[in-house]
């Protein structure tokens, strides 16, 4: 399959207004594409759009408010998107949202969120531009999901399940897309510094004192700019990679789940100088902290979150929002 060609096409982008999606939305324009970008913080996408729009005068940017929570407003959303693009380019579905707890720590309300968010507007947005992606020749399907989609540590069922299925989905798809010349790619970010750490949100039944423990360890591995992260999924698009891991807190975790994949959730609690404690346990294991990569779309669920931030990730990191 030939390079992917950037130039006069158009590239639909999700969680645009902050992080990594607000540097793939400058790549994108920098490029050449003209852009489609979704996100529910207004405020953030607009001062996107501005930076474009003063750098790149000649690009053609659309934009559209949504709660990616909200299956209808998604559906609604994503029919537009194809009527008034019947051939589209690339499709990057970047937004998520994170949470932290373990799994008897949060509320099935809480878990579904983060599901609804991270895997169904994934399936949704894909199944409803999937045949505008096939109209074009030499399109592209990014669909970005984590190093915890890569490994499942202690702290995070909820955002593992939702970024493994996105892993899952996206290879079969890779596999499935091949006959009509659509290429497809999985991301896994590392550490990438953005605000994911802080303003994750945090399960309904995690004291507060346990998650701001973990979180500060794991503010430590973000080290990746948002920008690098993004240029690094733009070339891997570009030459049509599979998959493409952002950085060695990536690839040392994926090596050592293909190395140990029964116990190398031992190595990590080492790592971390933690054991994964179990419910009753004397002392809890502060919640894993997700990647700062994790999206951060904020949305107007009505799901019980305790600070660091109301709201979501709320303003989220900047990784990602939609």
């Amino acid at each position: 399959m030939r390079d992917l060609v950037f130039p006069g096409g158009t590239a639909v982008l999700t969680g645009a207004a902050s992080g990594i999606g607000a540097a793939l939305a400058h790549g994108l324009a920098r490029r050449g594409a003209d852009l489609v970008l979704l996100d529910r913080d207004a405020d953030g996408l607009a001062a996107t759009v501005a930076a474009i729009r003063a750098a790149y005068p000649d690009r053609r940017v659309e934009t559209h408010l949504v709660d990616l929570a909200d299956a209808d407003a998604t559906d609604r959303v994503a029919a537009e998107i194809h009527s008034a693009h019947p051939r589209i380019r690339l499709l990057i579905n970047n937004a998520g949202v994170a949470l932290g707890g373990r799994f008897d720590q949060v509320t099935l309300e809480e878990f579904l969120w983060v599901i609804e968010i991270n895997f169904r507007a994934v399936v949704r947005l894909t199944h409803a531009l999937l045949p505008a992606l096939k109209a074009e020749p030499g399109a592209h399907l990014v669909n970005v999901s984590s190093l915890f989609g890569l490994i499942a540590p202690a702290g995070q069922a909820a955002y593992a399940a939702s970024k493994f299925a996105v892993r899952g989905f996206t290879e079969a798809l890779r596999h499935e897309l091949v006959d009509d010349g659509v290429g497809v790619t999985s991301v896994h970010p590392g550490g990438i510094r953005t605000r994911i750490a802080a303003s994750a949100r945090v399960g309904s039944g995690v004291a507060l004192d346990e998650y701001e423990a973990g979180r500060k360890q794991f503010e430590k591995l973000l080290t990746i700019d948002p920008a690098t992260a993004a240029e690094v999924i733009l070339h891997g698009a570009q030459r049509r990679r599979g998959r493409v891991l952002i950085g060695w807190s990536a690839k040392l975790p994926d090596l050592l789940a293909r190395v140990a994949p029964a116990g190398y959730g031992r190595v990590l609690a080492l790592g971390m100088r933690q054991r994964p404690a179990r419910p009753g346990a004397a002392q809890a294991t502060p919640p894993t902290v997700p990647p700062a990569e994790a999206p951060s779309v904020a949305t107007d669920a009505a799901v019980p979150v305790p600070s660091p931030r109301a709201g979501e990730e709320a303003a989220a990191e900047p990784g990602r929002r939609a």
